[in-house]
């Protein structure tokens, strides 16, 4: 028979001095119902609403005010445990996650509250779901999760984006009532995201940002000084200290691996005194900025006070983060950061900073700065002469070879006529070349390029051939140090012309191909060349892990060399050349 579920005096009180609406009795109806006769035994004086389950039940109080429910003996033990699970607070509570239940229009019948605290609201039952949250934008994968959900009678999930940069997953699973064969209603869990979201774009942001540090050598700023280079990827830094990292006190240092001294190459927020501080890399006495570059471990300083390897840096500073600019496992510098806050810096911050770090010191290192930063006037003047004249005179080379190609075979005076320019405009290059190693005088060259000795290089022939202008341009910045003889294509055509065109009795001691050429891929410039040559000395250059084509594969079997994956050191180019070269005298 019925049995009150909810009693009549535990409804919400009805004024009806102040009110002529009839008190409303939800009555969760069965088999009973006639039995019962609810309607009858209440009389006029009472509306009676029936429903004929719990959960809609559930949906008729959110939306209205009830003095009592009575529910059929059929669904009261349903009732009950529906009822009794839904308003376990001590349960719910203590999930981290929102519960609620949802009606087709997104109406929330129930909440566990979780939901109630991150809106601010008190009650958020009866209110529209997605309304509550201020309309926000569903990311997807799934852009409309609750509808899919009724729809399918499957579950669904999507990602929320609230305007105060709040993100929610929320997870969509539709409720089955007995002996319905579509769900009406939805138990949606909603999971607050946002500091996993907000990491995650911190951290693509970090990443666009540093490979930004790196992009120094377009076309836009060939011309550049090394003084420019060195003023513009400062100021890259610093840009993105402070848009990303958001910090406005940083320092870095670079190590000079021979002296171990630590020098300033960028300070920011810094007192002068501090900048000026001799540091080593040492454990004691050089700071936390020594301790970190000789061991080559981050170093959180939660309280300068406190700690004893802290020396003053920013006016100021309660806490600091120090992390090392490491280059291939090698501590090359130090970066560091400050704040006036006591324990301003967690492990996040230190993800944050190493991520970067890694991109700084990479940045340095494409633009050879690590002791670029002391070149003086004549060392600058050798890389402008090598800027101005090693690329031109390679155009004239090129030229030069794609124009005999039109003549050899029926015009032996214009062949003889462009043989002669060719010999010129390698005699030009290796004069100017002479003359400017002449004005830059051992002692005023960066330690980077006062290089020992390598005498399996001297005079050597290395062809270069890569599409793009800055390799070319760093083939011959990087190598005619060891006085070698460089000479560059721009494409696998090109290449096989300069081979080719080569005069009587010389030939190129070592040929440096990018897999990927605009013409052809590297296995096929091998063949190419193999045409022509017998042994071909080639080293193929390709990025790590690409090979569509099976290229290097291909090209081993086919008497390669050797592989350059970029990002590679000079050591490594050097000793690969050496290699080289060294195979072709035992042969």
């Amino acid at each position: 028979m019925a049995k009150p579920l909810v009693s009549p005096s535990s409804g919400p009180s009805i004024n009806r001095e102040a009110s002529d609406a009839l008190p409303k009795v939800l009555y969760l109806g069965g088999v009973h119902g006639s039995l019962a006769d609810i309607r009858a035994r209440l009389g006029d004086e009472v509306e009676v609403v029936e429903v004929s389950s719990p959960v809609r039940a559930l949906s008729q109080l959110a939306g209205g005010e009830y003095s009592a429910v009575y529910c059929d003996a059929e669904h009261f033990a349903q009732a009950t445990d529906v009822g009794s699970l839904l308003r376990n607070d001590r349960i719910l509570r203590g999930i981290p996650d929102g519960v609620v239940l949802l009606d087709g229009e997104n109406t929330i019948l129930w909440g566990n509250g979780r939901l109630s605290e991150w809106c601010g609201k008190k009650n958020v039952v009866g209110e529209n779901f997605y309304r509550l949250l201020g309309t926000p934008e569903i990311m997807g994968p799934d852009f409309c999760p609750f509808h899919t959900a009724l729809s399918t009678h499957e579950q669904s999930d999507s990602t929320l984006r609230c305007d105060d940069n709040r993100y929610f997953r929320v997870h969509a699973a539709p409720l089955f009532e007995v002996g319905d064969e579509s769900p009406r209603n939805l138990v949606v869990t909603v999971h607050d995201v946002s500091a996993e979201v907000l990491q995650q774009q911190k951290l693509e942001a970090i990443h666009k940002a540093g490979a930004a540090l790196a992009d120094l050598t377009t076309s836009e700023i060939s011309s550049y000084s090394v003084e420019q280079r060195i003023e513009l990827l400062k100021s890259n830094i610093l840009q993105c200290t402070q848009d990303v990292l958001q910090l406005d006190v940083i320092e870095i240092r670079m190590l000079d691996q021979e002296t171990n001294a630590l020098d300033p190459l960028l300070a920011v927020g810094i007192v002068p005194v501090a900048v000026e501080r001799r540091l080593h890399a040492e454990t004691q006495g050089s700071g936390v900025t020594g301790f970190v570059a000789a061991t080559g471990k981050s170093y959180i300083c939660a309280h300068t006070v406190e700690d004893p390897l802290y020396l003053e840096g920013a006016e100021g500073a309660r806490s600091s983060l120090t992390v090392p600019l490491m280059l291939h496992e090698q501590v090359i510098g130090t970066l560091n950061i400050e704040s006036p806050e006591l324990n301003a810096f967690d492990e996040s911050d230190l993800q944050f900073l190493e991520i970067f770090a890694r991109d700084v010191a990479v940045a340095l290192n494409t633009l050879e700065l690590l002791a670029a930063e002391k070149a003086s006037t004549a060392a600058a003047s050798v890389e402008a002469i090598h800027s101005a004249v090693a690329l031109p005179i390679d155009d004239i080379l090129n030229d030069a070879v794609n124009v005999m190609e039109r003549y050899i075979g029926h015009e032996p005076d214009v062949v003889q006529r462009l043989q002669s320019i060719l010999r010129n405009a390698r005699d030009i290059k290796q004069v100017i070349q002479k003359v400017g190693q002449k004005m830059a005088p051992a002692k005023a060259q960066p330690s980077m390029v006062v290089t020992e000795a390598r005498p399996l290089l001297v005079g050597k022939r290395i062809l270069v051939v890569d599409a793009d202008e800055s390799v070319r341009s760093a083939a011959h910045a990087l190598l005619e140090r060891y006085h070698c003889v460089v000479e560059t294509a721009h494409d696998g055509s090109e290449a096989g012309f300069m081979v080719r065109n080569l005069d009587a009795n010389t030939a190129y001691d070592v040929i440096i191909a990018d897999v990927r050429l605009p013409d052809m891929n590297g296995y096929e410039l091998l063949l190419k060349l193999s045409e022509q040559i017998e042994h071909v000395p080639m080293v193929l250059m390709a990025g790590f892990g690409y090979d569509p084509d099976h290229s290097i594969v291909k090209s081993r079997q086919a008497g390669l060399r050797s592989v350059l994956y970029k990002p590679f050191r000079l050591d490594q180019l050097v000793s690969t050349i050496e290699e080289t070269v060294s195979l072709d005298k035992q042969k």
